[in-house]
């Protein structure tokens, strides 16, 4: 088993402006820890400078790997960083740090044990948003229930961007994603589902950006031809087959 306890794996493209910032306070807490872990920054896709600022703090920093990954995505971003983590627990974290670094400690052993799968949640009861516009929520709100009526009944946070992994669960999940872009959590979360997997929501506080990249009829509509496609690919037996 790997002597590192966590990895964080944080998908950035076009994080320029971000990603400094949200190293510098990973690595902060990180420095507080007793535990030993690493930083996986995976680029994908990026026209700016995100790749090389992730290089220039990987200098510094010897348990920061950074990827470059060809494939455009969150999704292949994401997969590509957890199968390549080696931690005993896999991270994922959104390079905006919109939930403070802080609120891992509640995805982690001592404060939880005996889940496969935690998912930050932005609607379990004691979860607080901040500075969250009307529309944006009712958007979300909006979306989900889509995805549960779809797919993910019960579930009521899937794409919130914080999400923490066993080892031996990440390889198995991870191992069979064939979605790329921004539905992978739901592909990932109906396998876990499909295996029988533990999966628990945690009420986390969260923070609104106003740079935010998520565009609420955009992504709704891809989501749903997505579920469709997960839904096609189950019909045929594709989840099935060992990864």
């Amino acid at each position: 088993m790997s002597s590192l306890f966590l990895s964080i794996i944080i998908p950035a493209h076009n994080e320029e402006l971000r990603l400094p910032r949200t190293l510098g306070q990973v690595f902060e807490f990180l420095e507080k820890q007793n535990y030993a872990a690493e930083v996986v920054v995976v680029e994908n896709g990026s026209s700016d400078r995100t790749l090389e600022l992730a290089r220039e703090f990987a200098s510094r920093r010897p348990n920061l790997v950074v990827l470059r990954e060809e494939h455009a995505g969150k999704g292949n971003a994401v997969r590509r960083g957890v199968l390549e983590a080696r931690g005993e627990y896999r991270f994922i974290c959104d390079a905006d740090l919109s939930m403070p670094i802080e609120e891992l400690t509640k995805f982690l052993p001592p404060v939880l044990t005996g889940y496969d799968v935690i998912i930050g949640s932005r609607e379990a009861p004691g979860a607080v948003r901040y500075n969250e516009p009307p529309y944006r929520h009712w958007g979300g709100r909006a979306i989900n229930l889509i995805i549960r009526m779809l797919i993910l009944p019960g579930l009521n946070d899937t794409q919130c961007g914080f999400k923490c992994f066993r080892a031996e669960t990440a390889q198995k999940l991870f191992g069979q994603q064939t979605l790329g872009g921004w539905s992978f959590d739901i592909e990932i979360l109906y396998l876990a589902r499909k295996k029988h997997m533990n999966i628990r929501e945690v009420p986390i506080h969260w923070y609104f950006g106003a740079d935010s990249k998520v565009n609420a009829v955009r992504d709704a509509m891809r989501m749903i031809g997505d579920i469709f496609r997960i839904h096609l690919h189950a019909l045929r037996g594709g989840y099935d087959l060992t990864p």
